[in-house]
């Protein structure tokens, strides 16, 4: 038997200091699909967590009057609620405060200081806290963060240690240039090539403990703690038990190492942690996949600090009266509605009129037809498993699914299995075996036939995206029966 080849696949870690957005509902689902699609052929390792250190961490503890642990735990398991609710399949879940990723961090630091790249200076800076980086005047807008203009800039006047970020201008660029599809989509790699071919500056790694006391220890420095990114881009292999060599060495450095992150991530991601990979002598990233922002309806991005997010739960909430399958239902609009790599719109309006449109009209509806027809007629699909006409019929779906899904296209890969969802409701309109079938049974039949064969493939496809849903229909098809009640019932 053919081993399986091994594939690494990891989300960014949210920051725990509010409840789970659909921002990274987006993330977790992407990546799920992902997953779920690459162990047909490969053994998958599919990784998400928690990020827990930083200064927002710190206030927000303050703030609401608890310890940090405690704080971090109650929203570690928030995150973990959202794998169960959304049907997050096999998923690996590293927290940045357990102790052997903290024991993973500090051996990062020590290579990356024993190779001669982490130094110590006096700076001056200015610091988002809400983006935990330092920024320079050209990034600002009046003085303050774009991505969070309601708070304020910070000022930064102490000894910190540096990383060496600078002496990997001409690495990074050999790099990008032997690995073509590095970053994806391709706009996202040349704004990072852009980026390092601007020239790079070495970036603080550390803050004292007095002004920050929340953080891994910086080795041989107890009076220093690391810099929350520093810390928290190490999670991608301190998940793989690294600096042990089992599931490190068979996924990251015998696999494909792929990671999800948005675009406010694309520094951090590609250039970054790609420099502290090559700092310490590692396998670099296969892949990075960098999504867009989703927008509110004023076109503003959704964001935790400007307090205009939409919750996953709520969705959820809103759909669970409707459908038996309320995770399909988010997990279908963060598919379909939004480009997989552009922003894009969303909102609770937008959602129920997409889940009318596609779910309830397209695919529920269209279950319910054929599977009325197959049984009122007599028709199962397995007497007519291996029918050659009824394949030649089909219009070479996976073709064109696969394509997509490779390109990690998502929205065009469900799109396409729209696109013949529709060309069977034309089927059922143009060939009418409803009224073949007093005509000429064996035609009717036929076509009956056809449809239920065509169906079963195209939610075979579907699997990936919408779990449940496809499993349902799956049943369906092949017990011969009729759903219970409608698969999306209608909004109220």
């Amino acid at each position: 038997m053919e081993m399986k080849k091994p594939f690494y696949l990891t989300t960014t870690l949210p920051y725990v200091n509010a409840d789970p957005h659909i921002g990274f509902a987006m993330e977790i689902i992407r990546a799920d699909v992902i997953a779920r699609y690459k162990r047909i052929d490969n053994d998958v390792f599919f990784n998400t967590g928690t990020d827990e250190h930083g200064a927002k961490i710190h206030e927000g503890a303050v703030k609401n009057g608890v310890s940090v642990q405690e704080y971090v735990n109650g929203y570690a398991e928030r995150f973990k609620d959202l794998m169960k609710v959304l049907n997050i399949n096999d998923v690996h879940f590293i927290r940045t405060t357990d102790e052997k990723h903290i024991i993973a961090a500090q051996e990062m630091w020590k290579r990356c200081n024993d190779n001669g790249y982490i130094y110590k200076k006096i700076y001056q800076s200015k610091y988002c806290v809400g983006c935990e980086l330092t920024k320079t005047d050209s990034e600002l807008v009046d003085g303050k963060c774009p991505l969070h203009p309601n708070r304020e800039i910070e000022l930064i006047d102490e000894e910190n240690y540096f990383f060496k970020f600078s002496a990997f201008q001409k690495p990074l660029l050999e790099f990008y240039e032997k690995h073509p599809d590095f970053v994806i989509p391709d706009f996202r790699f040349n704004e990072i090539r852009s980026f390092v071919e601007r020239g790079l500056e070495d970036f603080s790694i550390s803050r004292l403990k007095t002004k920050m006391p929340w953080g891994v220890s910086v080795p041989g420095d107890e009076d220093h703690v690391m810099y929350v990114w520093f810390d928290a881009l190490t999670s991608y292999i301190s998940t793989l038990d690294w600096p042990s060599e089992g599931n490190f060495e068979k996924y990251w450095v015998g696999g494909t190492p792929v990671q999800y992150c948005g675009k406010d991530n694309l520094r951090q991601q590609s250039a970054m942690w790609q420099a502290m990979l090559m700092a310490c002598g590692l396998p670099n990233s296969s892949h990075i996949i960098i999504n867009g922002f989703i927008t509110g309806a004023d076109g503003q991005k959704m964001s935790k600090s400007l307090g205009n997010v939409i919750s996953p739960f709520d969705v959820l909430d809103t759909f669970k009266d409707v459908t038996d399958f309320p995770e399909d239902v988010l997990r279908f609009v963060l598919l379909h509605d939004l480009p997989s790599f552009e922003d894009g719109g969303i909102s609770m309006e937008t959602i129920k009129a997409s889940y009318t449109a596609y779910l309830a009209n397209g695919i529920g509806n269209l279950t319910s037809r054929i599977m009325k027809m197959a049984t009122t007629y007599g028709v199962k699909y397995v007497d007519y498993l291996g029918g050659g006409e009824l394949d030649d019929k089909f219009h070479g779906i996976p073709g064109r699914w696969s394509v997509h899904m490779d390109s990690f296209d998502l929205k065009k890969s469900l799109e396409s299995i729209w696109e013949d969802i529709n060309g069977l409701d034309a089927y059922i309109q143009r060939e009418e075996p409803f009224k073949k079938i007093k005509i000429n049974e064996s035609a009717a039949k036929h076509d009956v036939a056809y449809l239920l064969s065509s169906l079963l493939r195209l939610v075979n496809l579907l699997e990936p995206f919408l779990p449940k849903t496809s499993k349902k229909i799956q049943s369906l098809i092949r017990e011969n029966k009729m759903p219970e009640k409608p698969l999306f019932n209608r909004l109220p």
